[in-house]
């Protein structure tokens, strides 16, 4: 008899339960419906093995709003299995954590998080690195009421398109989504930071603090879109083919503390934030 996988434990844990790795092995992808935490304790190794084409290797798809679902200590790579994913969130507002992973080598995007009516995201000391298309994607769908963002320690690197991808979702009354940066590194790509939105839709902010872009082959700061904004603070804009740019009334915002050199084209100085 095999080893059971995480799958059949979720499938038997309590709500809100927690399934711990006691051994290090490879694990199949997982569907995830409800509460749980899904952990592997220093020490252990749990690869998640790539899932099958057009797949991902961790779906979560609860049924209920309001689902909390922590994911730590795991490795997830995709094996360049084509249209991979590696986690997927979707379905009513609900909260993920994902912290001390490596979310790699997927043909798509690393993490997807599309909750309808918005959600809370957190990533922390984790690494998001060489997907085919986008290392963290936030675009929730439906009127926004609730969402945010909070990367600290993350490393996004060598995804080609987008690094950290923020989308302002169709919105009636919905509020300001907010994506929180903190002593984070995203390298590569057209683009290191994409904040997008427009009249019609939520607006958007990414802000930075005590983080570094670099390396992009198009713009490292790009919003895009009336009430589309970039704030930086303590920041390194470095080695990218433009160091920012604001277009259809976005605004890049500076503290005035940050560095940007290196950089190819330089679009000038951003919008000053006075510090109180």
């Amino acid at each position: 008899m095999g080893s059971p996988t995480f799958q059949q434990a979720v499938n038997v844990v309590d709500v809100s339960g927690e399934v711990t790795a006691i051994d290090s092995a490879g694990f199949g992808p997982i569907n995830i419906t409800r509460s749980v935490t899904i952990t592997s304790p220093a020490g252990v190794e749990a690869g998640i093995a790539a899932p099958a084409p057009g797949a991902a290797a961790i779906t979560i798809n609860t049924a209920e709003s309001g689902q909390i679902v922590t994911l730590s200590g795991l490795t997830l790579d995709g094996a360049n299995v084509s249209n991979s994913t590696g986690i997927s969130f979707t379905g009513p507002i609900g909260n993920l954590t994902v912290r001390d992973c490596v979310i790699r080598n997927f043909t798509q995007d690393g993490i997807d998080f599309s909750p309808a009516g918005g959600g809370v995201l957190s990533v922390s000391n984790t690494v998001v690195s060489d997907n085919g298309n986008t290392g963290i994607a936030f675009f929730p769908t439906g009127s926004i009421f609730q969402s945010s963002i909070t990367l600290n320690r993350v490393e996004i690197s060598n995804n080609p398109n987008y690094g950290f991808f923020l989308w302002g979702t169709p919105s009636s009354g919905g509020g300001l989504i907010v994506a929180n940066v903190f002593e984070s590194t995203v390298s590569g790509g057209s683009r290191c930071f994409y904040a997008l939105t427009d009249a019609g839709h939520s607006p958007v902010l990414i802000s930075l603090f005590h983080s570094i872009a670099s390396g992009s082959l198009g713009t490292a700061l790009n919003a895009e879109g009336e009430n589309a904004y970039i704030s930086a603070a303590n920041s390194m804009v470095t080695g990218n083919s433009s160091d920012w740019n604001a277009g259809s009334s976005a605004v890049v915002q500076s503290f005035g503390d940050n560095y940007f050199t290196g950089n190819v084209s330089s679009t000038g100085n951003p919008t000053p934030v006075l510090r109180q």
